[in-house]
């Protein structure tokens, strides 16, 4: 069966193209007996100059598209004297609302009434051979009325189409009488149509994400994306519910305007803004950074994705309705609806599965209302409704300064709801209530944060912390301090400089305007400029130095608040992603914080004394001296998962591997080379120099590392030793190994990677250098650090190492030859040259 045949079915595409699997066809050059096109369409002219320089802006511009085409294609279809009467040419889709951008293919429906099926056939040649001639996308039909109507009764995505269908060429009267009643049809079958398209977006939620959380997010797929923003129309048409209309418009024509420059900077059809294409788009619509960019385009889907949310609650609520057989209920209730209000709060009741505003409520006269129902409905587990939020927002006065005891309460309750809290936050942030209660709120309103490790923006996050911390509030004395420094940790990520310096700032200001007591006020400002001091000190900190735990001590100052501090470090890590936090950082810290707790209670740190070696390390060191080469041993360990939300079942803390070798130079490269070349990841790394018994002359180094597979099963011990063996005597060339595996399987192409970053951290040991390596996280990276901290002459007492999703930050412990810290000026010298030799 051809293209020109009048029973072809090939799927419509649906609003801003749904379309399933539609026919594409695609030539290179004409075709024989064709009719070529007059003036070529609008995407075969010159690109239009960038927003500035003389174009019309993206709206304009995106009609303008549209009625070129409409004039060529309609130019098309009349050429062979077709315009009397039984067809007419049908836009659909994207193009049938007239929202062409530049690499828009073209949705195409030819109408025709089967009185003649050769002329509609050689119709089709005309129009659709063109087309492809030119090298365009083209999603086609050719179908009677019935055709149509009857293949949108089976497929939700061809009827959705349809809805948007707009008359280009020929028979007005059949392209009016296929809409009135494909528009009926929606109408009609609503209720089970839109159930629907409900777990359509559902389903495409799911496998797409959210727009306003991803780094590289699809502006039409993604949730709060353009498809979301036609399905509204959709339900709109229905007459069953309406979207909120408040910024809707503006925020699809953003998107919109976003498509168009994305088009416009890449060259194709593309609905993905890539990361390395986001500085072009944010020049071609005049913004200021990819940054700016993207936080626009946050915007827009936090707006279409709360529009959603809530007509999708009313369709649920008026379906429910329908279901309750309303003649007997009325006969029931003597003809009267009865609407049940169930007291939650002062001024607040629930109604319909929301929380609303009781008949009695006066927002004018109670400026704790908002908050108290914000709270209500969270601790209810129900939506705030669309019309109490618009109300509260119109009339509810201002809060005082400091905030009346019961607002402040009333806040902590809220945040302390656990994920109920979330929809709640969402609908007053809707309706400008957020930023009005907290002012600084604006700068981190949906802030991305370019950091693979984050899953939300910065303002998400903060709620998200909040939640988690819901769950920790029973480990701590003072849950209204954990909640609200949840909510505050990272308010500072809207200011330049150390978000944590910031944020100490503001959480002071905020603390004391919301009506803190003084004591209060610093305790919280406390934990917002040290909420990351307890997973860095742990993961990047060797914790036998009495100077790491004294500094912790010092910064923290108290018991309570170190208890404080450690339930929103966790609270903090769990919100941020699965990369943020393990059982292993778990213990790590938890080691940390009851050494921290011993200081504080008066417990001085002790100067650690040589570790005894275990009688394993001795056997080990036995056999590395009488064999004169390497020995190890592998041993898998596991620990219960922390005891917080998300976590289940023991997880795996990696595997111990012990090596014992000869003392000699360059251990720690040849270890971290073999370990690499095997893909094995290194978590923590420790390096030691152990005495031999019996008065035995030399020394064994002790390697002490966690590793875990990068991917696939552990390598055995011996593959690992006889490498070893080959790496330490000069015959294994671990760096060319690893080039050759680095050009078998080269890395996909990204963005660049910001420069890896050396420094000697300061104060940070009375026992050794510590020098900090921050730099993305790469096979053999390890490697490549060790070799050059060998070159310098330096060595390496213990390693911390940490990955963060791409990031490696880790932190050398690195000594003289008498095993005393560096100078000053040698410190810097090895941090430059380590620094340059990762940059080359």
């Amino acid at each position: 069966m051809t293209s020109t045949e009048v029973t072809h079915e090939a799927e419509d595409s649906g609003p801003g193209g749904y379309a399933a699997a539609p026919l594409r066809h695609h030539t290179e050059g004409g075709r024989g007996g064709a009719p070529r096109p007059g003036p070529p369409p609008p995407r075969a002219r010159p690109r239009p100059a960038p927003r500035g320089g003389g174009a019309p802006p993206p709206p304009p511009r995106r009609a303008a598209l549209a009625a070129l085409t409409d004039d060529w294609l309609a130019g098309l279809f009349d050429a062979g004297g077709a315009g009397r009467g039984g067809a007419s040419l049908v836009a659909v889709g994207g193009y049938g609302r007239g929202e062409l951008s530049p690499r828009s293919d073209l949705d195409l429906l030819l109408l025709h009434d089967g009185s003649d099926a050769k002329a509609v056939a050689a119709l089709a040649d005309r129009l659709w051979y063109p087309v492809w001639d030119l090298g365009l996308d083209l999603d086609h039909s050719v179908r009677t009325p019935a055709q149509a109507r009857r293949t949108a009764g089976d497929d939700l995505k061809v009827h959705l189409g349809l809805l948007d269908a707009r008359h280009l060429a020929g028979d007005r009267a059949l392209t009016a009488s296929l809409r009135t009643a494909v528009l009926a049809d929606w109408r009609n079958q609503a209720a089970g149509r839109l159930p629907e398209l409900r777990d359509l977006c559902a389903e495409r939620a799911e496998r797409q994400g959210e727009l306003r959380f991803l780094l590289e997010p699809d502006l039409k797929e993604a949730r709060g994306g353009l498809r979301d923003a036609t399905a509204l129309r959709a339900v709109a048409a229905s007459w069953l519910a309406d979207a909120p209309r408040d910024g809707l418009a503006d925020a699809r024509r953003r998107l919109l305007d976003v498509r168009d420059a994305l088009h416009l900077a890449t060259g194709r059809a593309t609905d993905r803004l890539a990361l390395q294409e986001q500085d072009q788009v944010a020049a071609e619509l005049g913004l200021l950074d990819a940054d700016a960019l993207l936080r626009q385009v946050y915007e827009a889907a936090r707006v279409i994705s709360y529009a959603g949310d809530v007509t999708w609650r009313e369709v649920g609520r008026v379906l429910r309705a329908r279901s309750v057989r309303p003649r007997l209920r009325a006969m029931m209730n003597g003809g009267k609806r009865v609407v049940e209000r169930t007291p939650l709060a002062e001024g607040v009741v629930e109604q319909d599965g929301e929380a609303v505003l009781a008949r009695t409520a006066r927002p004018e006269r109670d400026p704790v209302l908002p908050l108290r129902a914000a709270a209500a409905a969270a601790q209810a587990g129900l939506p705030l409704s669309l019309h109490a939020v618009r109300h509260l927002s119109a009339t509810a006065r201002p809060l005082p300064t400091p905030w009346p005891a019961e607002a402040r309460e009333q806040l902590v309750t809220l945040l302390g709801a656990g994920r109920p809290t979330v929809q709640v936050w969402e609908a007053l942030e809707a309706e400008g209530l957020v930023t009005r209660l907290l002012p600084d709120w604006e700068r981190v309103r949906c802030r991305p944060q370019r950091n693979a490790v984050h899953l939300w923006t910065v303002d998400r996050h903060l709620i998200e912390t909040a939640v988690r911390a819901a769950g920790l509030t029973r480990r701590v004395h003072r849950p209204d301090l954990l909640l609200v420094a949840a909510l505050l940790h990272d308010i500072g990520k809207g200011w330049p400089g150390d978000h944590s310096v910031a944020g100490e700032t503001i959480a002071r200001d905020v603390a004391a305007r919301i009506g803190f007591a003084p004591a209060d006020v610093a305790v919280l400002a406390t934990l917002v400029r040290h909420h990351l001091l307890l997973v860095e000190t742990a993961t990047r900190r060797d914790l036998d130095d009495p100077a790491t735990v004294r500094a912790v001590a010092d910064a923290v100052g108290s018991e309570h608040t170190l208890e404080l501090l450690h339930a929103l470090t966790e609270a903090d890590a769990l919100a941020t992603g699965p990369a943020a936090w393990s059982s292993w950082r778990g213990s790590l810290v938890a080691d940390l914080v009851k050494r921290v707790a011993a200081v504080l209670a008066g417990d001085e740190p002790e100067e650690p004394a040589a570790a005894a070696p275990t009688a394993e390390q001795e056997r080990l060191a036995v056999e590395a001296f009488r064999t004169g080469g390497p020995v190890l041993a592998l041993r898998a360990r596991t620990e219960p998962a922390a005891e917080a939300p998300g976590t289940a079942g023991p997880e795996p803390l990696g595997v111990e591997l012990l090596i014992a070798v000869p003392d000699q130079e360059g251990v720690l490269p040849a270890v971290a080379g073999v370990l690499a070349t095997h893909r094995l990841t290194v978590r923590t790394a420790e390096l030691r120099s152990l005495p031999l018994p019996d008065g035995v002359e030399g020394s064994v180094l002790l390697l002490d590392w966690r590793v875990a597979a990068e991917y696939g099963s552990l390598p055995q011990a011996a593959r690992l030793r006889a490498d070893l063996v080959r790496a330490l005597d000069g015959t294994l060339d671990i760096a060319a190994r690893l080039a050759e595996r680095d050009a078998a399987h080269p890395r996909r192409r990204g963005v660049a990677p910001p420069p890896p970053r050396v420094r000697v951290a300061p104060a940070a040991s009375r026992l050794a250098t510590v020098i900090e390596v921050r730099a993305q996280d790469a096979p053999g990276l390890l490697f490549r650090i060790g070799r050059a901290l060998e070159a310098s002459g330096v060595r390496v007492r213990s390693a911390h190492v940490s990955t963060l999703g791409a990031n490696a930050v880790d932190a050398f412990y690195v000594t003289q030859e008498a095993r005393a810290p560096l100078p000053d000026d040698k410190a810097a010298a090895v941090a430059r040259e380590l620094e340059e030799s990762l940059r080359g």
